[in-house]
């Protein structure tokens, strides 16, 4: 039996009462059901952080070079970690709360330790060239207000849109995401909004398969 690698990844604050990370369990557990062989990685950014990128782990990992700094060499260390778990990962389920109109600060770290040039992107004579293509990856959103396309709010939102440019540039152009949204408005909305994504989760293709609709 073959094994699918899924990575795991949630980043909000709110614990128990957080919409994206019930949604993304509910996610992974629907995979898990279908394919005996699933091996699931988990990397919460909220409980675990990864420190913010500095000038100094920036500088060291472009030198190869970080002697007699132990904290240095750790920090190092668990960007490689990162990035091999990404590598690795033939599924990426990812837990997105859309903060103050962006992603949050920890999910910010988590991409710049994996947005690594020669590993998930190279520059090329012909500009920019994917080297991640060939995952599937399933972003769950969670948004307190209403920030799909039409809505007076659309521009405001640089959750989501984000997280599809950065995955492009990696080569990973069709993204599947479940969208919660309207969560602060009121309890119907909220149920409303919950329900609409855990539909759209019992839509989606097995480990192995994907279904493609406009989020």
């Amino acid at each position: 039996m073959s094994t699918t690698n899924l990575l795991h990844v949630d980043a909000s604050i709110l614990g128990s009462n957080s919409v994206s990370r019930r949604l993304t369990a509910d996610v992974v557990e629907k995979l898990a059901k279908t394919d005996p062989g699933l091996r699931v990685i988990r990397r919460d950014l909220a409980a675990i952080p990864i420190p913010h990128l500095t000038g100094r782990t920036f500088a060291a990992s472009q030198s190869g070079d970080a002697p007699g700094d132990p904290a240095l060499q750790a920090d190092l260390a668990l960007g490689c970690e990162v990035l091999d778990e990404f590598l690795a990962a033939d599924v990426v389920v990812l837990g997105l709360g859309l903060y103050n109109f962006g992603i949050p600060s920890q999910l910010k770290a988590w991409v710049d330790r994996i947005a690594i040039a020669g590993k998930t992107f190279a520059y090329t004579d012909k500009g920019p060239v994917g080297l991640a293509g060939g995952k599937r990856v399933i972003v769950v959103v969670a948004r307190g207000g209403f920030y799909g396309a039409g809505s007076p709010s659309a521009s405001f939102e640089h959750g989501e849109s984000y997280l599809r440019s950065v995955f492009a540039f990696f080569g990973i152009t069709d993204l599947e995401v479940v969208v919660a949204e309207g969560l602060a408005v009121g309890p119907e909305s909220r149920a409303a909004g919950i329900a609409h994504a855990e539909a759209k989760i019992a839509a989606l293709g097995t480990s192995r398969e994907r279904v493609l609709e406009p989020a």
